[in-house]
């Protein structure tokens, strides 16, 4: 309460010298008391200069506030493209590896081949079809067959200018012949329309075929060059009374992520 009265009193005479200093214009004998007076009106300035110093510093908190926000979206904006970029240069790091055991194993061809792009996959997914970069411009044929870095992928179906559409090895309108690499038992792989399943037809339930055997193709269809790997025997199901085996392969191509593919030139086409 005295601190109270206190301040009271002390803004009452700085408002009376503030009069004064008013008055101190006008009335020459009140100059001389004009320095004395000032100090005793101080407190009179720092009020009035309070509004403009609220207002001063609230504008500054909202323009730094305004600044932190724009300069955080900012900040979130340039995570996101280096996110993105980091992502990209991931996917490319994938690509290469893919491409060098691509080319890695096209040394192992003894025809030649040629890489292609796989630039479209069919909407329908009951159809088993990719369409590649390349067509008859680049001397691509009908019945082409076609590898990955793992195994036997497909063959050509169609041929344009500049494209070419190929059918998988595991659409169910495909059969390949093959032959078990352990002991030359030859069987016809078939598509299931499962990209991770083929079906051996008509194996008879005496036939040395075990789960893991390595398949290759045989070569007898004249199409498919003699010794590719094609699918590895996952079951070997034997039904007392029946005369033939089930049979089901997984494919060793990696058909559901191929970017890039082998065009294989057989021997028979190779001076065409």
């Amino acid at each position: 309460a005295n601190r109270a009265s206190l301040g009271g009193r002390l803004l009452l005479m700085g408002g009376l010298a503030l009069l004064l200093i008013m008055l101190s214009d006008r009335v020459p004998q009140l100059s001389a008391l004009r320095a004395q007076l000032s100090v005793l009106a101080t407190p009179i300035y720092r009020l009035a200069e309070i509004p403009s110093r609220a207002t001063r510093n609230i504008s500054a908190y909202f323009t730094s506030h305004d600044q932190l926000l724009a300069e955080n979206e900012q900040l979130q904006a340039e995570a996101i493209i280096l996110n993105a970029k980091v992502q990209k240069l991931a996917s490319l790091r994938a690509e290469n590896v893919r491409l060098r055991e691509l080319l890695n194993s096209s040394s192992l061809v003894e025809q030649h081949v040629v890489v292609a792009e796989v630039i479209g996959v069919s909407p329908d997914p009951a159809n088993h079809e990719i369409v590649l970069s390349m067509g008859w411009d680049e001397g691509v044929y009908l019945g082409q067959p076609l590898i990955d870095a793992a195994g036997m992928a497909g063959q050509i179906v169609e041929v344009g200018p500049l494209h070419s559409r190929a059918l998988l090895i595991t659409d169910v309108a495909h059969a390949l012949s093959v032959q078990v690499n352990r002991n030359g038992v030859r069987a016809i792989a078939e598509g299931t329309g499962r990209l991770d399943l083929l079906e051996l037809a008509h194996v008879p339930a005496t036939a040395d075929i075990q789960a893991g055997d390595l398949l290759v193709s045989s070569g007898l269809e004249g199409r498919f060059p003699r010794g590719y790997p094609v699918a590895e025997v996952k079951t070997v199901t034997v039904d007392p009374g029946q005369p033939f085996a089930k049979v089901e392969a997984r494919p060793l191509a990696q058909l559901e992520r191929m970017r890039h593919v082998l065009l294989v030139f057989t021997e028979k086409t190779s001076g065409d």
